[in-house]
């Protein structure tokens, strides 16, 4: 049996994931403008970004991926074709798009808590 349209499908999905995770990544935090000087605003929020960069998205997303191979690997072996490598390979796909979006949100968190911390009242 042929499942190369099903891993086509779970590959696609996993590279849409990505791509969101990405964009999540760059999402403006909402912040109470009150009495805030924006343009001071601006380059902490900047400053706030280039230290949400230390986040190794590859890395996580490098772990995950060998974490889904091992286990998609194990699903494989004990699936009724025994495809270890097809199972592998799905694995590795969904592993790194699940790292991936773990560490947009870890981008996310630093810029948000970095901003609480200059005195920002973060509201999302």
């Amino acid at each position: 049996m042929n499942h190369y349209p099903t891993t086509l499908i779970l590959t696609a999905l996993s590279a849409g994931i990505i791509l969101l995770a990405g964009c999540s990544a760059n999402s403006q935090p909402i912040i109470d403008t009150k009495g805030v000087n924006m343009t001071v605003y601006e380059e902490d929020l900047a400053e706030c970004k280039t230290y949400s960069e230390q986040v190794n998205v590859g890395e996580g997303m490098g772990k995950s991926a060998g974490v889904g191979a091992a286990t998609g690997g194990a699903v494989g072996a004990i699936a009724k074709d025994g495809n270890i490598g097809r199972g592998a390979g799905i694995g590795a796909v969904l592993g790194a798009s699940r790292g991936g979006v773990k560490a947009a949100g870890d981008k996310e968190k630093v810029v948000k808590q970095c901003l609480r911390g200059r005195g920002y009242k973060v509201l999302n």
